[in-house]
């Protein structure tokens, strides 16, 4: 059985994995694209199409076909009706798993293991509906993997060794590397510590609503207001004419990305027209996202302690960085060059590759087949990761509801953090937790993981017992809460309830549904 690498995107989804000589090798899907689009079109008899057949199906029956799933992840519904049925942003994440591991399939053989990329600034509830998607699709998930993360390993693997050997090295020297990484639908930046044998997060900032979907907003509602004004009708009013303009919206952009000038045309209500835009008026429109960015990037830098002298590299990762503006603003920030020398588009599933292959080589799988000396490099490189949010617990302080900090941003995973709660009447038989991620000292400006219910206190505790809560973040993000009852020393029982999650006997209903599936 094989494993791979998935850039599970907004927009765009790749497959990669590695070749005999521990390699990333990107795998084109069924027919001969590198690029897959994250669309599903759902038919009455248990048929799916996955990829661009569904998005040109899509100007024709929107309400048929679901995008942009993942800007849904974490929530208990994808908000609207695909084919006249509600779903799960996770059922609807495993449909496009499951199309590309079959394709990936064509080439490698059997597939059983995948490591899945997220966001960075991903939360835990978006990362553990990313990995029960994963488990939908009948995949063992071995990780989940930070998209910046997985963009500076395919970067440091980029180093010529035609067959890797044990002495061989992410680097000659100690590097520190800038990750800007703005994908269809979010934006992640980090910095990156690269040594000889070590790869080490520093810091992590990133908005998970801001991607290359917003640019294309900004000339689907500049369209739209022409038309408006020119007939008196609103082609955003119409479902159709809506999904059709933001296509040609898409195409301009990226026209937008090579020529000075594009035009995008409307039709709507029998109507039709054209309008011209440019280079620089798009860059216009837009000049707000990319100042959030560059904002962005700033804070990042600072969280990690350095100035721009102390930077070596600048990753463009996404395929929004296609946009000139992007790397004409990093350069005028840095003070250095941006580095789009491997395929911006397909290096974040190349990573995640190289990712699954360190795992594993370290745990010594058969599933390998690469040569001695490349699973011998893989296993001696060690990766480091950081927290993209504070993890806390929420406590009650006079009449407001505080955040409890127990474990802070930025900090190098996996981490564990520990603290004493007491009870608050007397007999008290469990403990009410709720865990929260987020810097806010008020607990309803942060997000909330789950419940916790401790259970299984001793009888006639007397009130004010105390309790001591243990919250762990794991390398991939993901959290685990434990409990001690400090008076008779024994560990009650501490499981996360998660309010929009899925429970086990839920992701088997879900998986079986996906499996009956015919997926194009």
């Amino acid at each position: 059985m094989q494993v791979v690498g998935v850039d599970l995107g907004t927009t765009y989804c790749a497959v990669s994995a590695l070749d005999d000589r521990g390699q990333p090798v990107t795998l084109p899907n069924r027919d001969g694209e590198m690029l897959t689009p994250s669309a599903v079109l759902l038919l009455d008899d248990d048929r799916a199409v996955v990829g661009q057949a569904a998005l040109d199906v899509a100007q024709e029956q929107p309400d048929s076909v679901a995008t942009l799933i993942k800007r849904r992840m974490g929530l208990a519904s994808f908000g609207r009706t695909v084919a006249g049925r509600d779903y799960r942003p996770e059922t609807l994440s495993a449909v496009i798993l499951r199309k590309l591991v079959q394709d990936a399939e064509l080439r490698l053989g059997p597939v059983a293991k995948a490591v899945i990329t997220v966001p960075a600034y991903f939360d835990e509830t978006r990362r553990k509906a990313t990995h029960d998607a994963g488990r939908i699709a009948g995949l063992d998930v071995l990780d989940i993997l930070d998209e910046p993360t997985a963009a500076a390993l395919a970067y440091s693997f980029q180093r010529g060794h035609s067959v890797p050997s044990p002495h061989a090295t992410l680097t000659d020297q100690p590097q520190t590397i800038l990750v800007y990484d703005l994908g269809g639908g979010t934006f992640d930046v980090s910095v990156v510590k690269l040594l000889p044998k070590r790869f080490q997060v520093l810091a992590i900032e990133g908005d998970v609503r801001l991607g290359g979907k917003d640019w294309d907003d900004r000339i689907v509602n500049h369209v739209a207001e022409a038309f408006l004004a020119a007939y008196g009708e609103d082609p955003r009013s119409d479902s159709q004419s809506l999904t059709m303009l933001h296509a040609a919206s898409e195409r301009a952009k990226r026209t937008l990305s090579k020529l000075e000038h594009a035009s995008v045309t409307v039709n709507h209500a029998g109507r039709k027209l054209a309008v011209p835009i440019s280079r620089k008026e798009f860059e216009s429109l837009t000049r707000d996202l990319l100042t959030r960015t560059r904002l962005t990037t700033q804070q990042v830098l600072r969280q990690a302690g350095l100035n721009w002298d102390q930077v070596d590299r600048v990753l463009l990762v996404g395929g929004s960085t296609h946009m000139p503006m992007t790397a004409t603003m990093l350069r005028d920030l840095s003070g250095k060059p941006p580095d789009n020398s491997l395929a911006v588009s397909e290096v974040v599933a190349r990573g995640a590759a190289i990712h699954a292959g360190i795992l594993s080589a370290r745990s010594g799988s058969a599933s390998l087949s690469m040569s001695p000396a490349a699973v011998n490099a893989l296993a001696d490189v060690v990766e480091i990761s950081v927290n993209a949010h504070s993890l806390g617990i929420e406590v009650r302080k006079d009449t407001h509801r505080a955040n409890d900090v127990l474990i802070a941003k930025n900090t190098q995973l996996p981490s564990a953090s520990s603290r004493v709660y007491f009870t608050r009447t007397e007999n008290q038989q469990r403990v009410r937790v709720r865990v929260l991620q987020g810097e806010a000292s008020q607990a309803e400006a942060c997000i909330p993981v789950g419940e916790c219910w401790i259970e299984g206190l001793p009888t006639n505790l007397p009130k004010g017992s105390p309790v001591q809560v243990r919250c762990a973040v794991a390398a991939n993000g993901l959290v685990d809460v434990m409990a001690l009852d400090m008076t008779s020393g024994r560990m009650a029982r501490a499981e996360i309830h998660r309010s929009t999650g899925l429970s086990d006997e839920q992701i088997a209903v879900e998986a079986e549904w996906v499996k009956r599936l015919r997926i194009q």
